[in-house]
């Protein structure tokens, strides 16, 4: 089942989504700017499209809304791509939404593999965030598509949240999560997807870096970089330990989800939080064979439970 559905990875839709939030129609995803002739922010026209996709697939969507601030923009900081500075508090306020679809599991529902990719773009700087994270929404967006048409043991959700934009709303989902008591089996964030420097990419390389931060983490990050083995999927696949507990990955193993990794591409990127992070430079081949790895990691654990991460 799973060689099957992963030879059901689609790269035109992978591109289609890709270029659809970080090209045209929309330049950025960020509540801070409206096109012109619309009346909601790009991240609200970004989210009704990821909603509708999901939606077609068979899902039905939870909404939720947190208020965000866009963060400053500092130019006398360095490098350019540290630009950003905390919002005052008297900056504007915006509502800003968290997506998430789950796949109910058929055997053990109660147990969830939990999928993460922070949609927005830079709120304090005119980026399409191609690589930053336009290429771990639309992976996860694919996964989501595969997973409608399988069988579950246990339970899939994804969410698709903001990181760009201050306070991160992964904590929100996390912290409710641990006030539900979800028994949450492993957490994987994607976030970069084959950002990587100019001369990894000059040489095709195709790159996929797993970090965790905890004693927990490990095994899960091992688990995924086996799974590239066993189906061949073409990857240089790396795991690393992720010093700082932050980025999505972090807010859920604050909130106590330890079988968290960070799913992300080889670093290095000389576009990264820049207006050149742009989804011409995005290696369509690296994002297709990272989705697939994902989409491999996520059956097996759905199949298994959190026994194969032991064994691994």
């Amino acid at each position: 089942m799973i060689r099957d559905a992963l030879q059901k990875v689609s790269a035109d839709r992978i591109r289609r989504d890709l270029f659809y939030l970080c090209r045209d129609p929309l330049p950025f995803r960020k509540v801070n700017y409206t096109r012109p002739g619309q009346s909601v922010s790009s991240l609200a026209e970004a989210d009704e499209y990821i909603r509708d996709e999901l939606q077609s697939a068979g899902y039905d969507v939870t909404t939720t809304f947190y208020q965000v601030q866009a963060w400053r923009c500092d130019k006398t900081k360095q490098p350019p791509n540290q630009w950003f500075s905390k919002p005052e508090p008297d900056d504007p306020w915006y509502d800003a939404a968290n997506l998430e679809a789950t796949r109910p599991g058929r055997a053990h529902p109660e147990e969830i593999i939990q999928l993460i990719s922070h949609k927005d773009s830079m709120s304090w700087i005119d980026s399409p965030g191609a690589h930053d994270n336009g290429t771990g929404t639309v992976a996860n967006m694919e996964v989501a598509r595969i997973l409608a048409a399988c069988d579950l043991k246990r339970s899939v959700r994804v969410l698709f949240c903001n990181e760009e934009h201050w306070p991160w709303t992964s904590r929100f989902a996390a912290e409710a999560a641990a006030a539900r008591g979800d028994r949450i089996i492993a957490v994987l964030n994607v976030d970069g997807l084959d950002s990587k420097s100019d001369e990894l990419m000059a040489a095709g390389k195709l790159i996929h870096a797993i970090g965790y931060s905890t004693d927990e983490g490990r095994p899960l990050a091992e688990f995924i970089a086996a799974c590239a083995v066993r189906y061949n999927i073409g990857l240089d696949v790396r795991t690393f330990f992720k010093e700082h507990v932050n980025d999505d990955d972090g807010m859920y193993i604050k909130a106590g989800f330890r079988t968290t990794v960070m799913n992300t591409g080889g670093g290095g990127d000389k576009e990264y939080h820049l207006p050149g992070d742009i989804p011409e430079r995005v290696s369509l081949e690296n994002v297709l064979r990272s989705t697939q790895l994902l989409l491999a990691a996520v059956l097996e654990i759905a199949e298994g439970g959190a026994d194969v991460l032991r064994k691994a």
